[in-house]
């Protein structure tokens, strides 16, 4: 797996609201030619994500967790975090990554110099 940092300033927002804002997210290539963008927790509003029971295993990152995204309404399994990825996906370990199908925008900020 490559992971690279975004570089970017990345947003995720629901319902109106910023859910996730970092400039440290890390951008993984997704084997459709886009990206999945993944967040140090410490740059998402946890307070708005709940445990769900959905679990699936990766074969070449592992276990992944799901959480359901609620502000006003609700958005199951929006969001998935690795809690114990494989040696050669360590760098997921604590950040997460949101479904863009279910949140309303993942926006990349290019701040210009």
């Amino acid at each position: 797996m490559t992971t690279t940092m975004s570089g970017p300033r990345v947003q995720v927002i629901f319902f109106g609201e910023i859910i996730a804002d970092s400039r440290e997210a890390l951008r993984l290539a997704d084997g459709n030619g886009g990206h999945v963008y993944y967040f140090p927790r410490r740059d998402v509003n946890m307070a708005r994500l709940y445990r769900s029971t959905l679990k699936t295993v990766c074969p070449t990152r592992g276990e992944a967790s799901y959480y359901t995204l609620a502000n006003g309404r609700l958005s199951e399994n929006a969001a998935w975090s690795y809690e114990e990825p494989d040696v050669a996906d360590s760098d997921l370990k604590h950040r997460l990554a949101f479904d863009p199908g279910k949140v309303d925008l993942i926006r990349i900020i290019r701040e210009e110099h």
